[in-house]
């Protein structure tokens, strides 16, 4: 059909699978924290048993009460279904190739007019749907703005009367003064409850502006990146041109100086890279496979069986035997987590959430900094550490994790079960764009 809906591209460009399912969404919902979609049948069946769960991609705590509908995701889905259904009765009823040419005259007649009534369909679903999100965000529009002619009519209503009362209280002052030669400090005037009121007017104004943006954010998720149909795919790794920390003029290294390798740990450095078979497809890896970034687009990596579907990478090498240290720079990502795993961690397994992983995990949003490992969490109370090492210790049975600044902090230690080899392993908030982790150049000792 020339004038149908090309659906390869379609489904090429737009995700329309669950990731907890794999098939297309059924009843999708997403989450009001982080906007992650589900089907509602398998979101509720993710989270049986649980009040409260971790989003399946980012981890972001969530409850059921969260859940909203996404009817742009469904209309969607079932516009894909439609054009599955009618390539499929095309394909089926196609007519064979006639001797008589008013046979064949009649039946190309009969194909345009099909076409052009098919095409007439899809256009009016498509304007339907843009329809009913334009009206959503005008909706929208209309009640943020509501809200913030309610605050300032309330705020200067209180402004009002604050300086009646401050009228009120002069004239007092006034009459006393009058009696007075020599007013009492305590009787001052001092600050301005006028200012304390305007202050949390500014306060709501700014978590209004918040909510907007997060909405613009969710609505250039929706129509740029996923009803984009001719934007370039990322190239594959090795045609990224980045510099390196060794590549560095001397000039940009003494202003960005890197922390060094402390003693204690130098001696057991390894050289780590990331492993380009075991890595999620919209996370790109660069700069000798030293550095990992989210990316808008997936990534032209070759096929592999043990590529991660969320959003996590491994390191190529594996440790069974004696002491080992790498450092990662972390200060470029707003959520992430770094630790170890064995080499039979499952593709959809939770960095830390299985026997199999270990990590200390940092929550931007929350401002959070934990230890996870079987599922269970353990707040640190730390900072964001804006450079973690890694110190294993498999005689020992044990892994830990420093900050490293001018000095290396303590922030917690694992026993751990070392039956199976240890892989370097980390994890990337998908949503944050660009955010990246860095494997810093270390030389043994």
């Amino acid at each position: 059909m020339a004038a149908a809906v090309d659906l390869g591209r379609l489904l090429g460009a737009v995700d329309l699978s669950c990731a907890c399912c794999l098939q297309y969404f059924t009843e999708p919902v997403w989450l009001t924290g982080c906007s992650h979609s589900f089907c509602r049948p398998c979101i509720i069946e993710y989270c049986k048993g649980r009040q409260r769960a971790g989003c399946p991609l980012c981890r972001e705590g969530f409850e059921l009460k969260d859940l909203r509908p996404n009817r742009e995701l469904a209309a969607l889905v079932n516009l894909i279904r439609q054009e599955v259904k009618e390539e499929e009765l095309e394909t089926r009823h196609e007519p064979k190739p006639s001797g008589a040419v008013a046979c064949s005259d009649w039946s190309s007649a009969g194909r345009r007019r099909g076409e052009k009534e098919y095409t007439s369909q899809i256009k009016s679903q498509i304007t339907k749907d843009f329809r009913c999100m334009k009206e959503y965000v005008e909706r929208q529009e209309r009640n943020t703005l509501m809200f913030i002619e309610q605050e300032q009519k309330a705020a200067q209503e209180k402004i009002e009367e604050t300086i009646h009362q401050l009228c009120v209280e002069v004239n007092k002052l006034t009459d006393i003064k009058a009696q007075t030669s020599n007013l009492p400090e305590g009787h001052r005037y001092k600050g301005s409850p006028s200012t304390m009121n305007k202050n949390t007017f500014d306060e709501k104004l700014n978590v209004v502006k918040s909510a907007v943006e997060g909405l613009k954010r969710k609505l250039e998720i929706l129509l740029l990146e996923k009803y984009a149909q001719q934007l370039p795919r990322v190239q594959p790794p090795d045609f990224y041109q980045e510099t390196s920390v060794c590549s560095l003029s001397p000039e940009s290294a003494a202003k960005n100086p890197e922390p060094m390798i402390s003693s204690q740990f130098s001696q057991w450095a390894d050289d780590v890279t990331f492993d380009l078979t075991r890595v999620y497809k919209r996370l790109a890896i660069t700069a000798q496979n030293k550095k990992v970034m989210v990316s808008s687009y997936p990534t032209d990596y070759e096929p592999s069986p043990n590529r991660f579907c969320i959003s996590q990478v491994m390191c190529s090498q594996s440790f069974s035997t004696g002491c080992h240290y790498w450092e990662v720079i972390t200060k470029d990502s707003d959520g992430w987590a770094v630790g170890v795993a064995h080499g039979m961690i499952g593709k959809r397994d939770k960095l830390g959430r299985t026997e199999h992983s270990w990590c200390i995990e940092w929550l931007g949003p929350k401002k959070q900094l934990s230890a996870w490992h079987r599922d269970q969490e353990t707040l640190l109370h730390k900072d964001k550490p804006l450079k973690v090492g890694v110190f294993l210790e498999l005689q020992k049975k044990t892994v830990s994790f420093y900050s490293i600044t001018d000095k290396e902090t303590l922030l917690h230690t694992f026993e751990i079960n070392t039956s199976n080899p240890f892989y370097p392993a980390f994890w990337l908030y998908s949503l944050e764009r660009n955010g990246s982790l860095t494997i810093s150049h270390t030389n043994r000792r």
